[in-house]
């Protein structure tokens, strides 16, 4: 089963447990968000993008930021996908937070990256940050088709 099929070095994003993925672009929040019932009222928070320096690395401050994954992501449609941090991450001070990929969720995903540490963290460009590990779902109700099917497409 291929759900990532965009994997820049197989060797070292496979895990026995899932798949390392990386980081495509960073973005730093610069308004408000808003999230109510049915969606009529939702609002997207605004964000302007973070640079990689000419060494290809980033310095962050302690905050909160978006990341663009760079691989796609494909869900088979009996399974979910989990994404936890990968350790070095949190051994650095940082961690990701995210939702669940629902079966047939396609897309290059977002994620929240949060930066505990007081002094910051560097990141160089594709960094693996995240590990995607899947899920079987017995009799899936449904396939997703949401709002964000097929994001950053």
């Amino acid at each position: 089963m291929i759900v990532v099929p965009n994997i820049n070095v197989p060797e070292l994003q496979k895990q026995p447990a899932g798949v390392d993925l990386t980081i495509a672009q960073l973005f730093s929040f610069t308004s408000f968000g808003k999230v109510d019932y049915d969606n009529s009222e939702r609002k997207i928070s605004d964000v302007e993008e973070v640079e990689f320096d000419n060494s290809g690395e980033v310095f962050l401050k302690p905050g909160a930021y978006k990341v663009i994954l760079k691989e796609i992501v494909k869900i088979p449609n009996d399974c979910i996908g989990i994404g936890l941090p990968r350790s070095t991450l949190l051994r650095c001070g940082a961690t990701i937070e995210t939702a669940f990929w629902d079966p047939g969720y396609e897309g290059k995903s977002e994620v929240l990256l949060i930066v505990y540490n007081p002094h910051g963290i560097k990141l160089k460009r594709n960094a693996r940050i995240l590990q995607l590990t899947f899920s079987k779902v017995d009799n899936p109700r449904s396939q997703y088709n949401g709002r964000y099917h097929k994001e950053n497409l």
